[in-house]
């Protein structure tokens, strides 16, 4: 039998989905591809995180035929060390082998710019990945470099490096709860396709 597109195979999550989430898992779940290409993170869904865009995110980019696993945050209670005014985020040694299981990482944000570097900042500083950002609010190159982010256009000076990992592009203009607008979707398959083309070139030539 033919099919017109790739066929992709998903594992179940380990929890019901959340109604505010768009049917997205509970915090701390993984949907893991068939083959480990890239990782759509979110934060774990509550009053404020949203997570409806990353169901759309994810099945745009399996409509394009590029394998995604979904990663829900636990996240965690109190403030922790990663310099957030307000909110609380951290992430888990697990949540880290997790992630860096893949070849690149779409880490899902919000619209407060701060929050937006420092979680980004703070998953890349344990996590050794490639990541294209997608928030609400604008972020650039230079908004993540002066907080230590290593970026494919700009680069911290030596002694302000946090990150392990680097981000390779951005995506603004996705709201948390609406639907993800068709050009910011077709933009975001665009990054990914063209950094995993990337990957894969750097591959070979290593």
């Amino acid at each position: 039998m033919m099919f017109d597109r790739e066929t992709q195979v998903v594992d179940c999550r380990c929890g019901m989905g959340l109604g505010k989430g768009g049917g997205l898992a509970q915090r701390g779940t993984l949907s893991e591809a068939g083959r480990s290409d890239v990782v759509a993170i979110a934060m774990s869904p509550g009053q404020r995180h949203i997570t409806k865009p990353v169901c759309e995110i994810t099945y745009g980019m399996r409509k394009e035929n590029i394998q995604v696993s979904v990663l829900v945050l636990y996240s965690g209670t109190g403030i922790p060390d990663s310099g957030l005014r307000t909110g609380s985020f951290v992430m888990s040694p697990m949540e880290k082998a997790q992630i860096e299981m893949h070849k690149l990482a779409v880490i899902h944000l919000g619209n407060i710019r701060d929050h937006v570097v420092r979680k980004a900042r703070e998953i890349l500083s344990q996590a050794n990945i490639p990541a294209i950002i997608v928030s609400q609010i604008p972020v650039d190159f230079e908004d993540f470099a002066e907080a230590g982010v290593k970026t494919r256009l700009v680069m911290p000076k030596d002694e302000n490096i946090q990150t392990k990992g680097i981000v390779m592009d951005m995506v603004n203009g996705v709201t948390r709860g609406d639907s993800c607008p068709r050009d910011k979707l077709n933009l975001i398959v665009k990054d990914v396709k063209s950094t995993l083309d990337q990957l894969e070139d750097h591959k070979g030539v290593a």
